[in-house]
């Protein structure tokens, strides 16, 4: 089965689920988010096969989200490090985290909480340029021309 790519739909969600959509590659992310870094590490901490963590591994490095460094000094070994746009999906990380927990009621063992203060973070949420919160309803959706396009909310 061929994968579905979204190069041509125009919409910048839909490019970035071809780089990080499915929930393996994301899971791989949040992984490497708590610091593993090798592969051995990476298949015992999220239960997956090795073809299909060799697969999002390669997609990742392939699309800039990670990094292939070899650690090795006797041998070869390599190990998988997020980039600058591996580590700016932190956001959608933990947006994604804290709306299972609000809307499905999961809850895991883990807490994020603010490395300097020890405090949990707040919500992620969407701000005008003054601070002030959005949701859906307060933002217009426009085309590259200023003209509004068709929104449902």
């Amino acid at each position: 089965m061929t994968r579905k790519r979204f190069d041509d739909l125009g919409c910048s969600v839909a490019c970035a689920l071809n780089e990080v959509g499915d929930w393996w590659s994301l899971l791989v992310i949040k992984q490497a988010m708590l610091g593993t870094r090798r592969f051995v590490d990476f298949q015992n901490g999220l239960g997956i096969a090795k073809n299909i963590l060799c697969d999002r591994l390669s997609r990742l490095v392939d699309n800039g989200v990670m990094t292939r460094v070899n650690v090795g000094e006797h041998g070869t070994r390599y190990e998988y490090r997020l980039t600058d746009k591996g580590r700016d999906l932190f956001t959608v990380v933990v947006a994604l985290r804290q709306w299972s927990e609000r809307w499905n009621g999961n809850k895991d063992d883990m807490q994020l909480v603010d490395r300097s203060s020890g405090e949990p973070l707040a919500q992620v949420v969407v701000q005008n340029a003054d601070g002030e919160v959005l949701t859906v309803r307060d933002v217009l959706f426009v085309d590259e021309n200023g003209q509004p396009l068709e929104q449902a909310g």
